[in-house]
């Protein structure tokens, strides 16, 4: 453990009371909740740990419980609503320690199943999602009445979560009820002088992008820039907020939706069409890095098509510079005479489009024509590949061949090590990456090198093309005219494109369809050469071999029938003829952790024990420069796991840079100081990744700063502590002045009020508003449904069914803006929806609340002068007896259910007249016989009277 965890455990219990910790992200929280765990007795009582939404950090905690203190073999269990109530309450007496989910909780709280006198505190992981109207913080408030000798201690890594709002972090300790505010910033006097009094040998790599990487970077600055500029104009936004650098985190769309949120539905379509081009503009800065150049140009296919017609930034002067720089970085057209095509040349129908193969050793070139005639050509269009690298992944193979040849000097081989077992260098080198994607990337670069690892993601690009154009072929064939396409295929005219795609534009459509159909023949002739098996693989391993080959890019790229498609390529080449070598050497040697690396991918996130590690040990991965490599693990860090714990490598390569992971590598150099461990941070030179790392350091320096101000201002009240809680206290009775003319100001004893709520209702924070205003809140089940069903179910068992319609009071109080709402019904539209309920029930109410506590104030006002319900007859609504009858139901008292629903599916039997019909008539078979003059005077006329004597007097038509 470092020693400021001992000073943060310290000043936790020297206040038996609890406290709020706000810590600097990556030290390491599950480490500490750990060893705070570990000091709990079970003499103390049951220590209770609201479960976090993250599955993640509750693993780590269970991992560090293991870890930290092997004899604590009693890992927290979780408490749901599946265990029995009986099963619960023994457990509550337990005096172990248990996760628990809040719903059941705060049910347990209210029907008193949960011994609050043998229960010694509560542990919250999400301090900065707590609110006055969460369901921690309803909890809180009970618990604290019930007992008021128990502590809670709430933990947060997110310190800019708490900055956010108007005093967010006083008022987070008003809802938690503690008095004491922890801040540990990373510049902490404690924690500044362990993390660098023995730091780890750092090397900081600046690799210079390509010429079209700044290129597009720029650009999509630009764009960005006039984006924020146009929204500056709506003079709805704080103008301080919009800055290009705020726009490259998460954060920024909840700070402008924020401030938008309340007049969403008085702002125009451009405005709002700009904060979602906002966020599009940042997912394009990040992947320009992250992903490879393939990669990034099929994205921005993507976005020309969902986007082309609404977006504005598509529109911007600079956006064309994007997809431009895009194109270049993949490929280029050129004349078979040398000259390159550029923007300006004019395409000539029915011209051969020359493709040049994608295997090299191939020296055949495809020519196609374009509207399937064959007409001779001197001047044809080449597709030239162009499958610019990443230039991160030169660097990344230099650093590893420096770290092998640095290992070969030191004498440190594999076998020695294992020998030995625990080492101050074990020779184990980390490679963190973004996503797991980008793991599975790199290893191919490693492995294959990385000129095959573009042709591929090229062959995936062209495959997907032609699956698209068959897919719009088959929907469009029979509408579109005959002779419309090219190579058999579609390429339809959306308004979003403009009248240019008959020039270049769609002479390099037609050149990548002609490649793609090109390369799918190849592949397809592959197949059918390639249907035997393989004599020197085992089926099973052959099989497993092709999918590691073909579905490395799952999470982003949707192959199409790329899977087969290395076959020939496999054969024709040395370099890629060592594939089946290799896969021996994966599958026999490394088969723990290599072999089963797919299916790692699937399943590791259950358990922190099954990791996901990519394990690079191929010795003939060399081959293609005769340098070799070490074994190289590589890590996602999305998958937020205590790898450094797990693994304790000696190298690491931090490939895309993360402040909360740097944390904790410095967490674990501390806790390791004998160890060797040198770190290698490669990053862009002057890219928005490295813009946004230092960004990231600045703005928790300055939430820190924030929060040390709060706390020096802080106004703490007496009972803050929850001590002079009671049951029956409601932050409205403080604030009411009495009326000093009625009776000296003493206020009259109100009716305690009861709301019956169902269990599943606990989710939202009505529950916890209406115990606020003094109502006593009774949990059931009840039979409920979705909404239509619960709907018909309340107009047959209540006499007055009501439907709530509940707002966010941070929200416009609408659904959408007048401007929105169509003329016609349709099914997407809420208002649609609500217009047939209304019409299908009428005696259906309908409230509209502007908020929570409006809610609140409309239960009181409706409750006045009402008995109060009975818990035990709301619980048999709607559920039949043994002897199948339905108490309380309204419409069997009186009348036949059934009768009734026939009586209102008959013609010209209207909502307005059915009950008239029923006063007079004892049955149905009264009623058929009731002349025609009887029926116009129960229904209201003679037209209606007629239908129903007309239908009841047809013939019925028989086959005889």
């Amino acid at each position: 453990m470092v020693q400021f965890h001992e000073h943060i455990i310290t000043e936790l219990l020297e206040d038996s009371n609890g406290g709020l910790v706000i810590l600097s992200s990556g030290l390491s929280l599950s480490k500490l909740v750990s060893s705070l765990l570990i000091l709990h007795s079970s003499s103390q009582g049951t220590l209770l740990i609201l479960s976090p939404s993250s599955t993640t950090l509750k693993s780590r905690i269970t991992f560090h419980l293991k870890t930290l203190n092997p004899q604590f073999y009693q890992v927290p269990a979780e408490i749901t609503a599946d265990l029995p109530a009986h099963h619960r309450h023994s457990l509550y007496s337990s005096g172990s320690v248990f996760f628990i989910t809040p719903r059941i909780l705060i049910v347990d709280l209210l029907t008193n199943k949960l011994p609050t006198s043998k229960i010694s505190g509560l542990v919250l992981l999400n301090a900065h999602s707590i609110s006055d109207t969460s369901t921690e913080a309803f909890i809180v408030r009970i618990f604290r009445s019930l007992n008021r000798d128990a502590f809670v201690r709430a933990f947060s890594d997110k310190p800019h979560a708490m900055v956010s709002g108007f005093a967010k972090a006083e008022r987070t300790m008003r809802c938690l009820h503690v008095r004491r505010l922890h801040l540990w910033p990373r510049f902490q006097v404690y924690v500044s002088q362990e993390l660098e009094k023995d730091p780890p040998d750092v090397v900081d790599i600046r690799v210079p992008m390509t010429k079209y990487m700044v290129g597009i970077q720029k650009a999509i600055i630009e764009v960005m820039d006039a984006c924020l500029k146009e929204m500056r104009k709506t003079n709805k936004v704080d103008v301080e907020d919009l800055t290009v650098e705020n726009g490259l985190f998460k954060s920024f769309d909840e700070i402008v939706r924020r401030q938008l949120d309340p007049i969403w539905h008085t702002l125009g379509k451009k405005t709002k069409q700009l904060v979602s081009d906002l966020k599009t503009l940042r997912k394009l800065l990040d992947y320009l890095v992250r992903y490879d150049a393939v990669t990034f140009l099929k994205y921005l296919d993507t976005l020309r098509v969902s986007e082309s017609f609404r977006s504005v930034w598509i529109f911007a002067e600079a956006s064309y510079k994007i997809f431009d720089y895009a194109k270049k970085r993949v490929f280029h057209l050129v004349r078979s005479d040398g000259v390159k095509i550029d923007g300006s040349s004019k395409g000539v129908k029915n011209k051969k489009r020359k493709v040049k193969s994608d295997n090299k050793d191939n020296e055949e070139d495809a020519c196609v024509a374009v509207d399937g005639t064959s007409t001779s050509s001197t001047a044809g269009l080449v597709l030239e590949e162009v499958l610019e690298e990443a230039p991160k992944w030169k660097v990344l193979r230099e650093v590893l061949e420096e770290v092998e040849e640095e290992r070969q000097k030191q004498g440190v081989l594999r076998e020695e090590v294992l020998a030995e077992g625990e080492d101050t260098n074990n020779g184990i080198v980390l490679v963190a990456c973004k996503d797991e994607r980008s793991c599975l990337q790199l290893e191919e670069c490693i492995t294959n090198g990385p000129k095959k690892v573009m042709r591929e993601e090229w062959k995936k690009y062209l495959l997907n093309k032609v699956q698209l154009r068959d897919i719009v072929h088959k929907k469009k064939k029979p509408k579109d005219p005959k002779g419309f396409g090219v190579l058999d295929g579609v390429t339809p005219i959306t308004p979003g494109q403009t009248v240019e795609t008959s020039s270049i534009n769609k002479q390099e459509h037609d050149a990548l369809m002609a490649a793609a159909s090109e390369l799918r023949k190849r592949a397809e002739n592959d197949c059918v050469v390639e249907d035997a098996p393989d004599p020197n693989f085992g089926g099973r391993v052959h099989s497993k071999g092709k999918r590691k080959l073909g579905n490395k890019n799952g999470p982003i790229i949707i192959d199409g029938s790329g899977v087969q498609n290395d076959s020939k390529e496999e054969t024709t080449s040395d370099k890629i003829g060592m594939f089946d070598s290799k896969n021996k050497v994966h599958v026999e040697e490394t088969n723990p952790v290599s072999a089963g690396r797919f299916c790692e991918a699937m399943h590791s996130w259950t358990s922190v024990d099954n990791m996901v590690l990519r394990r690079h040990t191929n010795p003939d991965a060399a081959a293609s420069n005769g340098k070799p490599l070490p074994p190289v693990h590589f890590y996602a860090l999305e998958s937020d796991q205590p790898i450094l714990d797990i693994l304790k490598p000696s190298i690491i390569i931090v490939y895309h840079p993360d402040m909360a992971f740097v944390r904790e590598i410095e967490v674990y150099r501390a806790e390791n100081p004998s160890k060797r461990l040198k770190v290698y941070f490669i990053f862009y030179e002057d890219s928005t990744e490295v813009q946004k790392f230092e960004a990231s350091i600045r703005r928790e320096n300055g939430a820190f700063e924030s929060l040390i101000r709060q706390k020096s201002m802080m106004i703490i009240p007496v009972d803050q502590s929850g001590h002079c809680l009671g049951l029956n206290s409601t932050s409205e009775s403080d604030l009411n002045n009495s009326i000093t003319r009625k009776a000296g100001g003493r206020k009259e004893v109100d009716k305690e009020m009861q709301v019956i709520v169902d269990m599943r209702e606990f989710m939202s924070s009505l529950p916890n508003v209406l115990h606020q205003k003094g109502m006593r809140i009774i949990p059931v089940t009840l039979e409920v449904g979705r909404l239509y069903h619960q709907v018909e179910t309340m107009v047959r068992y209540y006499r007055i069914p009501v439907l709530l319609i509940e707002f966010s009071q941070d929200k416009s109080f609408s659904f959408q803006s007048a401007s929105d709402i169509g003329d016609d019904v349709t099914p997407n539209s809420i208002i649609s929806k609500l217009s047939l309920l209304a019409l299908h029930f009428p005696r259906l109410r309908i409230i509209w609340s502007r908020s929570l506590h409006a809610t609140a104030e409309i239960f009181a006002s409706l409750k006045a002068n009402q008995d109060e319900p009975d818990e035990t007859k709301a619980m048999r609504v709607g559920v039949p007896s043994e002897e199948g009858i339905v108490e309380n139901d309204v419409r069997a008292e009186n009348y036949n259910t059934s009768a009734v629903e026939f009586l209102r599916r008959l013609p010209g039997v209207t909502d307005s007249n059915y009950r008239a019909i029923m006063d007079g008539c004892k049955s149905l078979a009264e009623l058929a016989l009731l002349p025609v003059e009887q029926l116009a005077e129960l229904m209201g006329g003679h037209k209606a009277a007629r239908t129903l004597r007309d239908f009841l007097d047809a013939k019925y038509p028989t086959l005889l």
